[in-house]
């Protein structure tokens, strides 16, 4: 299979055609090879319009998904960012094409390593994985100019808006139901700010369901 070739059709028939024009989230993506996140057997299904199940209740997001909330974190070459939920790792390479530095907390250790072990042989030498509790995030490391919850959540912990810089923006999907939206938070000085901006059927992540979000 042409990886090479699929990814830029991804990028022209699902990116570019869902009103996403920032060019650091098309350059990312053009780039990050989507395929090397999965196990062998199923990279032929790295281009597809959806998310794609890693194990451990975890997923990759929907590539049209994914750019949108990037581009809707507006984020700049000079940002640190944080990754909650590394999972396989692709989400974290995207970021660290476009931001200074990335450190991306995953609190399954398997998933963690493999996270980290792709990296390490794509060259990716601005991130970080480190194991961790998600609902905590790396508050010793922040603050962040970037947040970005890799799955969908109930609630926004308020631990994890408290690590954001100022002017920062956290970015993930909040469920309403079966379907959630992207969601947009920005501090400013002790205020936050929160808008909602598109529908997205994204899987909860694990521990972001309401009866666990206030466990720190």
């Amino acid at each position: 299979m042409d990886f090479a070739a699929a990814r830029r059709n991804m990028v022209a028939s699902q990116i570019k055609t869902n009103r996403v024009a920032d060019p650091l989230v098309i350059e990312a993506m053009g780039n990050v090879p989507r395929e090397r996140f999965l196990p062998l057997e199923q990279r032929q299904f790295a281009y597809v319009d959806e998310d794609l199940s890693i194990g451990q209740g975890r997923v990759i997001m929907e590539p049209m998904v994914l750019a949108r909330m990037l581009q809707l974190a507006d984020i700049q070459t000079s940002d640190t960012a944080m990754v909650i939920g590394a999972g396989a790792g692709y989400s974290t390479a995207v970021l660290a094409r476009m931001a200074s530095s990335v450190v991306a907390v995953e609190s399954d250790t398997t998933l963690a390593a493999r996270a980290a072990k792709t990296l390490t042989e794509l060259s990716v030498d601005n991130a970080a994985v480190v194991t961790g509790d998600l609902l905590r995030g790396k508050p010793e490391q922040g603050p962040f100019d970037v947040i970005f919850i890799n799955g969908a959540v109930d609630l926004i912990p308020d631990a994890l808006k408290h690590q954001l810089a100022d002017c920062g923006r956290l970015v993930c999907v909040v469920r309403e139901g079966p379907i959630g939206r992207a969601t947009l938070v920005t501090r400013n000085g002790s205020a936050y700010s929160q808008r909602q901006e598109f529908d997205a059927a994204t899987q909860v992540l694990p521990g972001f369901e309401k009866q666990s979000v206030f466990v720190f």
